[in-house]
């Protein structure tokens, strides 16, 4: 990490400001701007998502600005929508940054709604993860796993087959509107993969009839689930990403207790991006909440909320993930199978999954 102290710039930062003209680093000058700015605003980012709390409240510890939070539990498809609706407005209603699903980077980046920025650490985030031109880059990933409620399902389910048993009626939910969210859309697309279809528009499909089939037998419960909904009954298998489910299972602290299951087929593995707003009130400050979320300090702060963060491998190999947080994660051989959608595949179950959705399953989910 490049830490700026005082008002001294370090070599090593300026070296970087010098060879990328997009990257302010943590410099005074980007602090300065950022305070003038006195606000940030973000949208999307339920603070027991990906530990999202308390990087919020480290961010605003750190450098004294005040963060405006818009609609917490909005889809990847919103917050592209909410910089569209709000290109001529700097009020609050604006979104300065967004973070959504692998898919809409490139979307967002071809319809002129995001700008390039890149972060003092750019070289550490895995090339297959960023857009060369700074427009969008990885922040952190999981897999889609099962949460279980273990007072009303007493056998766990192991695989996406298992869902469709009989034992599971009015049981089984998704965390998103499939139409709009990237987690419930990837869900589908996990679906679709177990049932051995190719990477795809195939997986999406065969997600479409495999939730059409769970949907047929009374299993699906077209709400979109919550730790909440999943404690009080009304969806006690919720599929999720694997942080969610594991945050959320500290959260319910044994009330009631959970299993986190990470399926044996079908393991994907969701890619969500940063991307700052063409049209962001404070620009300066959308830097600087990059510059602290692609830091050490940013970073740690995503994987204490068992999100595995994109510079994971670099600060592993460097020694700088303590201990105690890499013995909360769940094991390693659960994640051996992960696949990794490529931005085509991506794009093709989406597009599949988002306008098949009320033909082939016809839940409406809400």
């Amino acid at each position: 990490m490049l830490k700026f102290t005082g008002k001294i710039l370090s070599l090593t930062a300026a070296a970087l400001m010098t060879t990328s003209s997009l990257a302010f680093a943590q410099s005074a000058d980007l602090v300065a701007a950022a305070k003038a700015e006195g606000e940030l605003t973000v949208i999307a980012l339920p603070h027991d998502w990906c530990g999202y709390g308390a990087v919020i409240e480290g961010f605003k510890a750190k450098y004294g600005l005040k963060v405006n939070e818009l609609n917490p539990d909005a889809g990847s498809s919103d917050e592209v929508e909410a910089i569209k609706a709000n290109k001529d407005n700097k009020g609050p209603q604006a979104p300065d940054v967004i973070d959504v699903g692998l898919s809409y980077g490139p979307t967002a980046k071809a319809e002129g709604l995001i700008q390039p920025y890149k972060v003092s650490t750019w070289d550490t985030i895995p090339d297959s993860a960023k857009d060369a031109e700074g427009f969008w880059y990885g922040d952190y990933y999981g897999v889609l796993a099962f949460m279980v409620n273990k007072d009303l399902v007493k056998n766990a389910p192991a695989d996406w087959a298992d869902l469709l048993k009989d034992e599971y009626k009015n049981s089984v939910a998704l965390a998103g509107d499939p139409r709009a969210s990237n987690q419930a859309i990837q869900g589908v697309y996990a679906a679709g993969l177990s049932k051995g279809a190719a990477a795809g528009e195939a997986a999406g499909k065969a997600g479409l009839e495999f939730f059409k089939e769970l949907n047929g037998k009374g299993n699906f419960v077209p709400v979109i689930g919550k730790p909440a909904t999943l404690a009080q009954g009304q969806t006690p298998i919720l599929i999720n990403w694997d942080y969610n489910a594991l945050s959320g299972r500290d959260t319910l602290n044994g009330n009631p207790p959970v299993d986190v299951v990470v399926p044996k087929s079908g393991v994907v593995a969701g890619v969500y991006v940063q991307a700052i707003s063409a049209y962001a009130p404070h620009p300066n400050a959308a830097k600087l909440w990059m510059e602290y979320l692609y830091s050490d300090e940013g970073q740690l702060g995503w994987l204490k909320g068992y999100c595995h963060p994109i510079r994971f491998n670099d600060m592993a190999k460097n020694g700088k993930i303590p201990a105690d947080v890499m013995a909360k994660l769940p094991p390693a051989a659960a994640y051996e199978a992960a696949a990794f959608p490529t931005l085509d595949e991506q794009k093709a179950a989406k597009e599949a999954i988002t306008k098949g959705w009320d033909s082939v399953v016809g839940a409406n989910v809400q």
